[in-house]
């Protein structure tokens, strides 16, 4: 018999999912600082907007680290937690300087088509390993990422 967790999960699958996480955990934390930067530097005729825009998603970017995080505690395991192990790990690439909108949504839209790949990965981990919390999780956030890519895909007319 498998060697099972605190919450009833093989210790194996659940480290494999854990170090996955901490690719999203990665991820997340570059799009959060890629929005900061976004929401800072946007200029022009669409800044009110998109300053605004930006603000809102770098706030739910905020509370699904923290889920991820804690999400990987629960685990058992210890998430990720400096930038230079959000740098080796993510797959989110780092914006610098933007300021134009339309190059700030294509750099939204390109890292959340990013971050549901990596999670629609996970889904197949923690769906073999049984474990229907990380499962709603990701659901959840797959569900209000497909409406968002939909949305700035549509600002951009694309």
């Amino acid at each position: 018999m498998a060697k099972l967790s605190k919450i009833g999960l093989d210790k194996t699958l659940s480290e494999k999912l854990a170090t996955q996480l901490n690719v999203l955990l990665s991820d997340y934390q570059i799009f959060y600082q890629n929005l900061r930067g976004l929401h800072w530097n946007i200029k022009g005729n669409q800044f009110f907007e998109l300053h605004a825009k930006f603000e809102e998603l770098y706030n739910d970017a905020q509370i699904k680290i923290d889920e991820i995080a804690e999400r990987i505690l629960t685990l058992g395991f210890t998430p990720l937690h400096t930038f230079e192990d959000y740098i080796n790990h993510a797959e989110v690439r780092v914006g610098k300087n933007i300021s134009n909108a339309e190059e700030s949504v294509s750099l939204v839209l390109e890292s959340l088509k990013v971050i549901v790949v990596v999670e629609r990965e996970l889904l197949t981990i923690a769906d073999d390993l049984g474990d229907e919390g990380t499962l709603t999780l990701l659901t959840d956030f797959i569900t209000e990422q497909e409406k968002t890519i939909w949305m700035y895909s549509s600002w951009l007319n694309k």
